[in-house]
Formats: C-alpha cells, structure tokens, sequence
C-alpha cells in the first residue's frame, strides 16, 4: 500500500535556507509576526493532519469515487469527517484576511500547506483549494455587500466555492459561451445554462457551495468583449447571510473520468438560478482571471505533488526490490540478488524525479513570494515588479510543472516494474490522477501561448529581461567561485541565450505569426528547464555554504549538490533539442493540407 511522509525537511530547506522566508516576512506590513516559529508550527501542523487523516483516503477515493443521489453528490467514505477536521483546524482561513475572519497569514505559506494537502491526496484537496480563487474573485471584485455575506463563510471553509466556464461547445475559447443572464426587477439575474467538467461543483461536505460563473447579458456584443461575471450559489443566503431556499442550480451528472475519481467533476445546469453580478457588465473575464491565476499556480502545485509521491514510494521500492547483481559486482552478498536501486536506469528515473520535485519546489516558493509582495508591500516599484515576476512565471510553473510532474509519476510506475501496473501499490492511480493537471486551468498549449505571446512578445521582452536580469546578477555575483562554475557558466549562457532565441522567434514572427505558435511549447519547456536551473544553482550554492560552515547533515547537503549535479548533465542539456525544434519554424507543421490528414 503506497504511503506519504510529508518532506519537512526538504521544505525547511527551501523556505528558511534557500529564500529566507522569515527576513522576507519581516520586510513585509502585516507579514512580520510570521517568524520562524509560525513556519514550523504550521508545517508540522499540516504534516500531521496529511498523513494522518487525509492520506489514508487516496486510494478510498479513487475505489469508490463519488455518486450522485437525487440533487445530492456524496463523497467517498472519511472525505466529509476529514474536511470537518479541516475547517475545525482553521486551515480554510489561513491566508485570508482578517477582516473577514482570516488568519492573515502570508500566501507563500500557504501554499507550503498546500503541497502537503495535496500530495497526500489530491483529489480530496481540489473541494477546499478551489474556494481561494472563489474568495480572492469576490474580496477584488465584489461589492461591499457581497464582501460582506460570502467571504465569512469561505474563509472559515463553511461554504466552498466553484469556478464555471466551460461549457460542451467551448473550453478555453470562452467567447463561445451561451450561457445566459437576464436582468430582473430586483436587481439580480436569472441565469439559464449549463457548464461542464465543474470540479466540486456538487457535494455534501460543506454547507453551501458558491459558483463563479461566466454568462452574458442580452444585449452583449459577440466574442469574449460580451462575458460578465456571476456568484450564483446553491442555496440563496437570507439577510442575515445564513443558508436559506434553494437555488435552481443542479448536478445534472457527474463525468466519468481517467482519475481523480474522489473529487466531484460534475455538468452543472442553471435552470434560470438566481444570480449576482460581480464587477462591472461585460468585463467577467478579466475579474475571472483572478480566480484562474491563483487555481494556475494550485494546478502547477499539482505537478510537485505527483513527482513527490512518485518519488517517495519508488524510492522505498527501489531499496527493497531485490533483482539482478550490480555490474560492478554484488552490492548485497548476503542477499539472492542486488536491491535494483544499484542499477544505473534505475537510478536516472529516481534522480529525474529528485531533481524535479525539488527544484520546481523551490521555483513555486519563489514565485508564491511574489504574491506576497504583491498583496501586502507599500512599494509601488517592488509591486510592479513582483506583479510582473508573478505573470510571466505563472505559466511557466502550471505548464513545465505539470509536464514534468507526470513524466515523474510513470518514472514512478516504471521503478516498481510490473507491480507498478497494479492498483494496489498506488502508482497507477498516480499517473491516471496526475495526468489531467496537463489539462485543466488551460492545457500546456495554452499556456505556451500565454508565455510567449502575451506575457514576453506583447511586452516587448520586458517580463522576460525581468527574471534574466536576476539570473544574470547571480551569475555575476558568482563567477570567479570555483565550485559554482560547473552551474555558473552554463547558466549565464542559456539565460543569454534565452534572449537571443525570444529574439529571434519575435523576427520570424513578423514574417508568419504561426511561427509563434509553432515554436510555443517548445519555448515553455526550455523556460522550464532555465528557472529550474536557476534554482539548483542556487541549492548548490547553499549546500557549499553549509558545508563550508558546519559539518551537521552532511549526506543532505552532499545530496543537494549532487542532484544538482544531475539536473545540470543529465536534465538541462534538453534545451539543446528544444532550441532546434522551436527555430525550425511552422512550415514542417503547416504545409501538409489539412485534408491530406488520413490514416
């Protein structure tokens, strides 16, 4: 039976070593009494309550998944007691603010938290995750009097939320949508529609669930320029804003799907629902984008937790699987045959995941410290700049994540051999239920357009020399350092070289703007490999500073600077490809007619 140990000390390692986090706190308003102490005492909180509560009902989850009873979803067996754990912990109200009866905790530890949550178990993690991107929507968005009924009740986990965009005809082209909302007398709107794929849109484990859905108006002019946004909820709060008549809004089934079969993926039907307009008409997506970057940068979350469980249960099976003798000679004599983690292939799988789930661990920490300076500093350049950072990473983070977070889940399989087949060693369900995470919140491809069309060429590189102007600092700083040259130099090539390639994409561009999705995903991914270099770098330089300065864990620090060791021979010499395929244009994509396609 698979297992998980939250990796505390790996996360230590990042947040108080790597970043500072407790300096960073301490620069920022209403961030300075998150010490040290606070840092621990909610890992080790969060630690306990994922593998002690949640973790056991991953595969629960998966085996029994969810049904739908009359207008009723229920959830699998322990996932309703586990979320009452939950809200009676306080976790829901973490970040939030206080004046809605948050903890006001900064967001970059709460997404510590939320790595914890979801690699014990995801499926279970999507039903109260999703409500920060609903609360964040209405805290921006809303008005004082919606402020004032919603956000008590999300932020203590009373009430959940949803986002509804999709629908059977459209997914990310959301000018297509059609659903509808008409004006009534009272100032509300009647909402007639139905949307799909909607993660917990329908379950039993919160009293109420809040929809933020996207329709359009009668007189909306066509395209995505006609969308407005909508709180709809399942039942219409009284005017003390406590749960009252039910709203028509139902589960009209529940999709059957390739994983994450404990979270509810419902087809969600608004029968002319009452519905509450949020921000101004015929300009929902840009206030719904809110709530979809924060759920980007939780999907990207998603891609560490799948290499961490990989890694974790692969790397136990690995040591214990006696198959084959070493080709150097036996490394267990006492034994029948070698444990296979002697085995160089078996290895590189095992190093793979390692070098992934803890450098984009450290990549999704840095970025997450750009929410915090965004949310709370007083300076407006730091702003600016944080906010710029947080764009341009953002797709980056939710496409290579994901991308890379499954491929560390089959290495995962592929470690346990024939077993990995198997339901009940976990690892199969891993990779069914790590796979949609290329999907939702926008596939990698649309994400890759997000990068390189509007976050790097419409800004005219200038999100771009953002983050290679911080790669090229450290690459100074660091140059005539004997032991960082093996990460330096190459480093300080690629991010210059990263430069010359979004140059030089921009200039063909010009010529056929295919070339620009043409070359997209490829771009993505070896912007994956760069940040994620940067960051080894970075661990590299901080376990030789240990090491320099004390002898205690040892082996931790060794390890830290052999994986980087492997991320940057083994791993990073896959942009060398990636820069061939994505210069090469999009004629040997586009010049086969699209009716000569035939099998």
């Amino acid at each position: 039976m698979p297992s998980y140990i939250t990796p505390q000390r790996e996360m230590r390692f990042v947040a108080n070593e790597l970043l500072n986090l407790p300096e960073h706190y301490a620069s920022l308003p209403g961030c300075e009494e998150t010490t040290d102490d606070i840092i621990e005492a909610v890992i080790d909180a969060a630690s306990t309550f994922s593998e002690e509560v949640i973790a056991p009902l991953n595969q629960v989850g998966d085996q029994q998944g969810c049904r739908l009873e009359g207008d009723t979803v229920i959830t699998p067996d322990g996932f309703k007691e586990a979320y009452k754990e939950y809200v009676d912990g306080g976790w829901p109200s973490l970040a939030n603010d206080p004046d809605w009866g948050g903890q006001g905790l900064p967001d970059s530890l709460s997404i510590i938290v939320n790595e914890s949550v979801g690699t014990a178990n995801w499926s279970w993690s999507m039903y109260p995750l999703l409500s920060h991107g609903c609360t964040k929507t209405i805290e921006t968005h809303g008005t004082d009097e919606q402020k004032q009924i919603y956000l008590p009740h999300l932020v203590n986990g009373n009430w959940t939320g949803t986002m509804c965009l999709t629908e059977s005809h459209c997914g990310t082209d959301l000018g297509l949508l059609r659903t509808k909302a008409t004006p009534q007398d009272d100032g509300s709107y009647e909402i007639k529609g139905t949307k799909i794929f909607i993660s917990s849109g329908e379950h039993d484990m919160a009293e109420n669930i809040v929809h933020i859905v996207l329709a359009r108006l009668p007189d909306a002019p066509a395209g995505t320029k006609g969308i407005s946004l909508f709180i709809v909820p399942k039942f219409l709060p009284d005017s003390d804003g406590n749960v009252a008549d039910r709203n028509q809004v139902s589960c009209g089934s529940l999709e059957h799907k390739m994983g994450i079969h404990g979270n509810a993926t419902c087809v969600m039907n608004f029968d002319g629902a009452k519905g509450f307009l949020i921000g101004e008409p015929n300009k929902g997506l840009s206030c719904m984008f809110t709530f979809m970057n924060s759920a980007r940068l939780g999907t990207a979350m998603q891609g560490v937790a799948h290499a961490e469980w990989a890694f974790q249960n692969s790397l136990a099976y690995a040591k214990d699987r006696l198959q084959m003798r070493s080709l150097t000679g036996p490394k267990a004599p006492d034994q029948p045959a070698d444990p296979i983690i002697v085995h160089p292939e078996v290895r590189k799988l095992l190093l793979t995941q390692k070098a992934f789930v803890e450098g984009n661990r450290a990549l999704a920490y840095f970025t997450a410290m750009q929410v915090d300076i965004s949310k709370h500093t007083t300076d407006e350049a730091a702003r600016e700049h944080a906010e710029g950072l947080l764009a341009f990473l953002t797709p980056i983070c939710k496409g290579f994540f994901t991308e890379v977070g499954f491929e560390a889940a089959n290495h995962g399989l592929q470690v346990f051999g024939g077993h990995g087949f198997i339901a009940e060693w976990g690892m199969e369900q891993n990779v069914r239920d790590s796979r949609i995470s290329l999907l939702y919140e926008g596939t990698t491809q649309i994400q890759a357009l997000d990068l390189i069309g509007r976050k790097v060429l419409m800004t005219q590189g200038e999100s771009l020399k953002r983050f290679t102007k911080i790669i090229h600092l450290f690459c100074k700083e660091h140059a005539g350092d004997k032991a960082m040259k093996p990460f330096v130099e190459p480093l300080a090539a690629l991010n210059k070289e990263w430069g010359d390639l979004t140059m030089k994409i921009g200039m063909k561009a010009m010529k056929n703007k295919d070339d620009v999705g043409a070359a997209s995903v490829d771009y993505l991914m070896y912007a994956g490999y760069v940040a994620v270099a940067f960051m080894w770098a970075k661990m590299a330089k901080a376990a030789q500073d240990h090491l320099a300065n004390s002898d205690s864990e040892r082996a931790f620090y060794e390890a830290k600077i052999t994986t980087a060791n492997f991320y940057y021979q083994r791993i990073l010499p896959r942009t060398l490809s990636l820069k061939e395929t994505m210069l090469s244009g999009a004629d040997n994509l586009m010049d086969l007619d699209a009716e000569h396609f035939s099998f």
